[in-house]
């Protein structure tokens, strides 16, 4: 090459290349000798592989089918589910006993005398409720119910004769006041026919003339008659009402995500909301005027809420749904947990702390600065050789457990492509985060180097609660104030860009009771200035960690350029 072309070739950019290049290839030698590197990444590496094992594990796990809603439950030990029940509409709970079955007789109500009325006396052969006067003149002595269920003993003697207080002589107000609930008392008055006037309160049954006093209330009914109905296994109201809609077809049953948007959806497949609606209950929940239904609520073309009537889509195939969702929470979960908080924490305090800080303690740091070097530049180079580690550590790393963990994932095909874009996302936030916390150590470490490290611990503490508050809430603006708050969000607007319908998937596991835990990690970004846009908040939170690099550069520049090299 003539005397020009070598001249072209000595410019300032190749001298700062080759500036550059140097110091960044004696930091990596030297972080590729030293032992605490090989732990760090060592331990990393570790952590990766017992999560893979768990996931594994899980993976492999089968588990009998879940009742979602206890419908399967026989509380009352009547022989009967409680689906069976409620389509019946009879009672499960343990304190009725098995009082109430599926072809029990039921007591239908008919009318009733209250304080208002005008016509306060009836004769009737009924069951009663209430307070009365009552001329018998048939009075059923085995009318009982549970001990708290106020049914009157009458406690009839040999000839059948009620054997009650004789209250005979006493005044209205005594009676009133001495005959408590679930009692009567004998007003003796009895006619040529031998019937007698008590007063009773609480329950009966029995013919005569019943006189209500004023301000008083009586009601009365029948019983119907007992029938046989067959119990139904309690298999029946396992996974037996899951989520399907109306398709586009008019065809009720499973539809896909995109005909679930908006509108009614939803059908009580087991028939017991459709069975409370045929009595007349009231089970329209959701409010939109229609029984036994599901709103799916929409904010642009994805599902924020849903809204499901008592019984209905309420037992879920878990199996379908499980799997997908617990795939999402394990890549989320790891990522924030694992990759963030964890790895991007415990690599910069034990690899960055020391960059420049050791030079000046070995004394080698006279001899990297007697180059042609700015003091600028050094800390800069130095900071791209950790990242030259660290960076294409975690990255890979990263990569690998994605790769793993999509072959392993659910679905028809050999490997998730989806899943890959959300782990090279979690690798890059964590390099961002690697890179602000080590231009932050290694400032501290300069700053003070005898506490530095533990000023460097007491941040990590902090960095660890609201990384862990963000995941909880990403809302609180206390969480804002840390590194950890915006990778998380990174990756909360990476998963909700290569996986758009998480939302739906989130509302899924929220509304009807899987509990996967995705709901919990992963929430919608929030830092998107009102346009609700993933790539929005992805550009605001990678400007702020790198702001956050590239301010602490500059003071730990500031700072070593005024130090004196001892």
């Amino acid at each position: 090459m003539d005397k020009q072309g070598r001249d072209l070739a000595e410019t300032v950019w190749t001298r700062l290349d080759r500036k550059a290049g140097a110091i960044i290839e004696l930091t990596v030698r030297q972080l590729r000798h030293r032992l605490s590197t090989w732990v760090v990444l060592g331990v990393g590496i570790m952590l990766m592989a017992l999560l893979l094992i768990f996931y594994v594990d899980s993976v492999r796990e089968s588990f009998e089918p879940i009742d979602n809603d206890g419908d399967s439950v026989d509380e009352d030990g009547d022989g009967y589910p409680r689906g069976q029940e409620e389509k019946y509409g009879t009672s499960d709970y343990f304190w009725n006993g098995a009082s109430e079955y599926p072809g029990s007789s039921a007591y239908v109500p008919e009318s009733y005398i209250d304080a208002n009325d005008q016509v306060r006396t009836i004769y009737e052969n009924k069951s009663w409720e209430g307070a009365a006067f009552f001329e018998a003149t048939w009075i059923d002595y085995n009318y009982s119910g549970e001990q708290w269920d106020s049914h009157i003993n009458w406690r009839p003697d040999d000839n059948g004769e009620p054997q009650l207080t004789d209250c005979s002589d006493w005044d209205l107000d005594r009676v009133l006041n001495r005959i408590s609930w679930g009692e009567a008392c004998d007003m003796g008055d009895g006619d040529e026919d031998g019937r007698n006037t008590y007063y009773a309160a609480g329950k009966w049954r029995g013919e005569g003339t019943n006189t209500v006093l004023e301000g008083g209330f009586l009601q009365w009914g029948y019983w119907t008659e007992e029938f046989y109905v067959a119990p139904d296994p309690k298999e029946m109201y396992i996974n037996e009402d899951g989520i399907d809609c109306i398709d586009l077809d008019g065809q009720i049953g499973d539809c896909p995500s995109e005909d679930r948007l908006s509108g009614s959806h939803g059908f009580d497949d087991d028939g017991d909301c459709l069975a409370a609606a045929e009595r007349g209950e009231f089970v329209d929940e959701n409010g939109n005027g229609i029984l036994c239904d599901v709103i799916w609520r929409t904010s642009n073309g994805v599902v924020i809420g849903i809204t499901a009537d008592y019984n209905v889509d309420e037992d879920l195939d878990e199996q379908e749904y499980t799997g997908e969702l617990g795939h999402r929470m394990f890549v989320i979960a790891v990522g924030k947990m694992a990759f963030v908080i964890l790895l991007g924490l415990f690599i910069p305090l034990f690899l960055s702390l020391g960059l420049v800080r050791d030079e000046t303690e070995n004394g080698t740091l006279h001899l990297l600065l007697s180059k042609p070097i700015n003091r600028s530049e050094f800390i800069a180079y130095r900071l791209m050789g950790y990242l030259a580690v660290s960076g294409t550590y975690v990255i890979a790393l990263a990569l690998l457990v994605g790769i793993v963990a999509s072959v392993l994932g659910p679905g028809d095909s050999i490997i998730r492509l989806s899943d890959l874009p959300v782990w090279l996302g979690i690798g890059i936030a964590t390099t961002l985060v690697l890179a602000a916390y080590g231009s932050l150590f290694n400032t501290l470490g300069l700053i003070s180097p005898k506490y530095g490290v533990y000023i460097c611990i007491l941040f990590g503490i902090w960095e660890f609660t609201m990384g862990s508050f963000s995941i909880v809430n990403p809302n609180w603006t206390v969480s804002s104030v840390s590194v950890s708050h915006w990778a998380l969000q990174m990756i909360d607007a990476v998963v909700l860009m290569a996986w758009p319908d998480t939302i739906q998937w989130s509302a899924i596991d929220e509304a009807f009771g899987i509990y996967s835990g995705l709901s919990f990690f992963w929430q919608p970004p929030v830092h998107t200035l009102g346009t609700q846009s993933a790539a929005v908040s992805l550009l605001i939170s990678t400007v702020v960690l790198l702001l956050f690099t590239f301010s602490f550069v500059f003071v730990g520049k500031s700072v070593f350029n005024r130090r004196e090299i001892m």
